[in-house]
């Protein structure tokens, strides 16, 4: 028997009807990483009348950049859509997911897979701060721009979105501590957000994130077992 298959847009808004509890977001009194760690939810209603500051946004997303990445080339970029008129651009790219246009702001990962021509600038400052003599810098930085530029497009593709996957977590690990609420977002045209928003070739979309005041906390949180996902040493 074949059983019944929702459509995209009605599989990724069903989510909203899992929020059985109905208080708001936990305020943290306590912003400790355990604590917010485990008190990050993703929430999907937003109050549409609040409005973030550009300083707020700023602010989390200088904290999420203290993130990781291959050889520190930071390949992250961001687009940050606060603007109402274009969140309601965006909302039909992203199956009319309502948290796109209530939240406050929509911030758009993309992955560089260019972002290896940076090391150079990157590795300058290092020089520049004392930290790496120069000598070390200049085949350190012939090594990366020989080595990444030769990768195959696949490759690159995939160092440079497990970067913007370890970024995108402490945008909202950062927005959970600064008491805002987000949700990751992978529910989305990409082809047409990438024509919409006129993303340069090189910038690959990671995911989308809402980010605002919560009005309507995440259903609480279901994981499976650590013994079922744990092997030690080897499988």
């Amino acid at each position: 028997m074949t059983k019944n298959i929702m459509s995209k847009e009605e599989y990724l808004n069903k989510a909203k009807e899992l929020n059985v509890p109905l208080e708001k977001p936990k305020v943290l009194n306590d912003t400790d990483f355990i604590t917010v760690a485990k008190e990050r939810r993703s929430v999907r209603q937003y109050d549409a009348e609040y409005v973030m500051t550009e300083e707020e946004i700023r602010e989390i997303l200088e904290i999420a950049i203290q993130a990781p990445s291959s050889s520190n080339l930071q390949p992250w970029r961001f687009l940050v859509i606060q603007d109402k008129q274009t969140q309601q651009e965006l909302l039909p790219i992203a199956n009319n997911q309502q948290q796109i246009v209530d939240a406050s702001a929509v911030i758009a990962v993309l992955a560089d897979i260019e972002g290896y021509k940076n090391a150079e600038r990157i590795y300058g400052e290092l020089v520049n701060k004392g930290i790496m003599k120069n000598e070390i810098k200049e085949p350190y930085v012939a090594s990366i721009l020989h080595n990444y530029g030769n990768f195959s497009a696949e490759k690159a593709l995939s160092v440079a979105m497990i970067d913007g996957g370890l970024v995108s977590m402490q945008i909202m690990l950062a927005a959970k501590a600064k008491g805002y609420d987000t949700v990751p977002m992978g529910g989305f045209d990409e082809a047409k957000f990438v024509d919409a928003f006129n993303v340069p070739e090189n910038f690959k979309p990671v995911m989308l994130i809402s980010l605002g005041k919560g009005t309507k906390a995440g259903f609480e949180k279901v994981r499976l077992p650590l013994d079922t996902i744990l092997t030690w040493n080897k499988f």
